[in-house]
């Protein structure tokens, strides 16, 4: 079923409106027909179960072409992590950061920063920086759809790593997976600390590894240095590792609260 997401003034009594590029891909990419069942989130994260009604092809008053989507249900299931969870990821070499949003918005992420740390290689001028963010934003938009995310997670324009550093200042839980990090106790902490209501922020960096520095400065903003293993992963493999773990580890707690009020 095709999956829409609307800002709430286009939901009305009558029923929901699909404007603009919502439009252009309903009814000229897929060529939705009326009758035809759809499913439309809102900025909230609500799940309308609904079906085609009306397209009006031509502009009236004022108004540019739309459709008009017919509510028959609100779906109470929730496909959101119960939890905030923040990826500040370091760009990448080539296209890799387009395979690292994809994944992440995938399992559950709320945002994605890019960071530019000092052994990043790839360096992102204002226009290429504007054309990137585009881009990751549209891979953000499809991968909630096809994950059947409630809402889309946001892509922040690239920052410094100092600057990521303070806008992860009131998180409950900071983590930086390091290389040079032994042992799995504070993982193993950290796991623990993945409940439900919490605000997560993790810190992947380059294919360089961050440098010393960036490790002091993070550990200075209580971001905590953490182990993924005795293998070297990648910087795609890492972010990926780590945010499979906050997802089980998130999904597990909501159903053991669950079942607790039960």
């Amino acid at each position: 079923m095709h999956h829409f997401f609307v800002e709430r003034e286009l939901i009305t009594d009558e029923g929901i409106l699909l404007t603009d590029s919502n439009y252009n891909h309903a009814v000229n990419v897929l060529r939705l027909r009326e009758g035809e069942r759809i499913i439309i989130s809102d900025p909230d994260g609500v799940d309308y179960m609904c079906s085609v009604e009306e397209i009006c092809r031509e502009a009236r008053g004022g108004t540019g072409p739309y459709l008009r989507a017919a509510v028959g249900e609100i779906c109470e299931e929730n496909h959101e992590l119960p939890a905030e969870v923040v990826l500040f990821q370091c760009l990448p070499k080539s296209d890799k950061m387009e395979l690292i949003i994809q994944k992440a918005v995938e399992l559950g992420v709320t945002a994605v920063v890019p960071v530019n740390s000092k052994n990043c290689v790839m360096k992102l001028d204002e226009k290429k920086a504007d054309n990137k963010l585009r881009r990751w934003q549209t891979i953000a938009e499809n991968a909630a759809k096809q994950s059947k995310r409630s809402r889309i997670p946001e892509v922040h324009a690239p920052v410094g790593f100092r600057e990521a550093l303070d806008m992860c200042a009131g998180f409950d839980v900071r983590l930086i997976p390091y290389e040079e990090e032994n042992g799995l106790t504070t993982m193993c902490e950290a796991i623990i600390s993945f409940i439900p209501g919490r605000k997560i922020a993790v810190f992947i960096g380059p294919e360089g590894g961050f440098d010393p520095m960036e490790i002091s400065m993070a550990r200075r903003h209580d971001v905590i240095p953490v182990s993924l293993g005795k293998r070297i992963l990648r910087t795609e493999t890492a972010a990926i590792a780590i945010l499979s773990l906050i997802m089980i580890r998130l999904e597990i707690a909501a159903e053991q609260d669950l079942f607790s009020e039960e």
